[in-house]
């Protein structure tokens, strides 16, 4: 059992780094019981600087070539530092360019005592306090930025909603904005998957007062010593139990992360993945797209998930922001509205997956105005007994197609409706809505079945008949994009004021269940997640429907058996 918190172990070091390194800074915390310890890295001249400010479960202290040795590797060098960390912007590079950085252990984890619950209201009001106490400080010109990937952007949305004092602008690079739709239930479907992973290796791992972190080269011990197993799950929330016997946005569980996104005002950057088809991508869309602020800006990479915000250009894309608003030195229009305020890179032609430098040379960068684009031409395209994909509806009777239910990525189960080559040049950028007409039939050596999953893919082929793949979150090959629906929930609230007829609106609450009987015929609207892809002539593009996860699916599976 550890010892007493101490709040007497802050250290300041001047010597030994290019920069100030204080160790181990409290924050106390007024929302609850408690503090939150943070390391702080600043400039030698002493000069008040602007802050940029994360929060977050994995590990202050914890060295990102410890964290994911390949990764580290392969970033950008000018990103190397004695005290780089896994998604976070390192300390080196800022602080040259003027910036104090704040890196704080999320309640519950690292040095920080408390109880360990991540991405929940309290762990938010907890952020909002460190961001307030960054702009507090003496060595603070009162001005603090938000900037880190995943995890640490993801946090973003929700601590801006609350609107602390000092935070002046913010960048979520890759970071989902809706707990429930982006992350852990796939309309409606349990990611099980992902979350077990990513709880049991880089959170569960990094617990306060778990043992042995030392001698795993996972950070240095708790200092206050070690709990037991007992009160280590007495001080958590546990990600995968809550997700599995929590189901509908208003269960208390999920309710309890929900917050307003219009509540939002401060200057954003929102910057999403073409590749992230499974977990970020859809809610840096979203957020763009529902945040009060006036000034926002939404930008696209292609690439894995961990070396784009480290990339030369887009470091710079980053620091122009920031420098814009907290530093008052706007160089590209940011601070004025002139900047463009959607930047997408198209993807045309086939670099290859994992392949950066042969994605930077093909895709190229073009500007819009807005999102969706106003040009954009809705269009349909219909599915056809015979398998295919056209524009032209078809004429003959409708056909009942059918394929096995609960696929499997090891033993998938689908069909494939395949377009004609495409006689021109044709781009698709934005969300796309399938409209699909769906039953189910028992097994007669099974149960009797109550609802049906649907997972839709699109996928792309080249004018020989070869997918074209694009690089995935961990570097994997990935599809265009996917959707998913469980089918008593296809429940849509028309009235509400997000809903659009190209990105349909589901409440997905416990009173939005409707019965599934076998036989009858339901008509459903499933959600794709926003794409961009220029399908060259005699190029093809393919709908996949299946009743579980397949190729390009990943670490995102949605195979738990108990919710399916």
């Amino acid at each position: 059992m550890p010892a007493v918190e101490r709040e007497d172990l802050w250290k300041v070091d001047t010597a030994n780094f290019p920069y100030i390194y204080e160790e181990n800074a409290t924050v106390k915390l007024q929302s609850g019981d408690g503090l939150v310890r943070c390391n702080v890295y600043r400039p030698k001249n002493e000069i008040p600087s602007p802050v940029l400010v994360t929060y977050g479960p994995y590990g202050k202290d914890i060295p990102y070539q410890d964290f994911h040795a390949k990764s580290f590797n392969e970033v950008n060098p000018e990103h190397h530092s004695a005290h780089s960390a896994w998604e976070t912007p390192d300390p080196g590079f800022w602080t040259q360019h003027g910036y104090a950085v704040v890196r704080a252990d999320e309640r519950g984890l690292g040095q920080s005592p408390g109880l360990l619950d991540t991405m929940s209201r309290s762990t938010s009001e907890a952020f909002f306090e460190v961001v307030e106490w960054a702009a507090e400080q003496p060595w603070s010109t009162g001005k603090v930025g938000l900037l880190g990937i995943s995890y640490y952007a993801g946090s973003q949305w929700r601590v801006a909603a609350r609107r602390p004092k000092g935070l002046a602008c913010m960048i979520p690079w890759e970071g989902m904005s809706d707990y429930y739709r982006d992350r852990c239930r796939h309309g409606g479907i349990l990611s099980n998957a992902f979350i077990k992973f990513w709880w049991d290796r880089q959170v569960l791992s990094n617990q306060y007062g778990r043992p042995g972190k030392k001698g795993r080269s996972w950070g240095p011990d708790t200092i206050e010593g070690d709990l037991t197993e007992e009160e280590l799950l007495r001080n958590r929330q546990d990600q995968n139990v809550d997700n599995a016997k929590n189901y509908f946005r208003d269960d208390v569980y999920y309710a309890s992360k929900e917050y307003n996104l219009e509540d939002i005002n401060v200057p954003l950057l929102s910057v999403g993945n073409w590749g992230g088809i499974l977990l970020h991508l859809r809610g840096n869309v979203e957020g763009f797209v529902h945040a009060g602020s006036t000034l926002k800006y939404l930008r696209f990479v292609v690439g894995r998930h961990d070396l784009p915000f480290y990339y030369r250009d887009e470091v710079e894309v980053q620091r122009s922001f920031l420098d814009a608003f907290l530093k008052d030195d706007d160089r590209a229009g940011w601070s004025t509205g002139k900047a463009p305020k959607v930047d997408l890179i198209i993807r045309k032609g086939s670099p290859g997956f994992n392949k950066a430098d042969a994605e930077k040379a093909m895709f190229q960068r073009r500007t819009e105005n807005e999102w969706p684009l106003a040009r954009t031409q809705f269009s349909k395209y219909y599915l056809t007994p015979e398998r295919s994909l056209q524009t032209v509806a078809p004429t003959s009777a409708p056909q009942k197609l059918s394929y096995r239910a609960l696929g499997s990525l090891e033993r998938p189960q689908l069909i494939q409706f395949m377009s004609a080559p495409f006689e021109t040049e044709t781009e698709f950028t934005g969300n796309i809505v399938a409209h699909l007409n769906i039953s189910m039939s028992p097994d007669p050596s099974g149960p009797m079945p109550t609802d049906i999953d649907v997972f839709l893919t699109l996928r792309h082929f080249d004018f020989d008949g070869k997918e074209i793949f694009y690089t995935g979150t961990a570097g994997d090959p990935v599809p265009l994009t996917k959707g998913w629906l469980r089918v008593s929930l296809r429940k849509v609230n028309r009235e509400h004021s997000r809903h659009r007829e190209w990105l349909l609106h589901r409440d997905y609450f416990k009173c939005n269940v409707l019965p599934v009987l076998p036989g009858e015929v339901y008509p459903i609207d499933v959600e794709i997640w926003p794409t961009n892809v220029v399908v060259e002539k005699g190029g093809k593009i393919c709908l996949e429907i299946s009743s579980g996860d397949t190729q390009g699916s990943g670490i995102f599976l949605h195979n738990s058996p108990e919710d399916r």
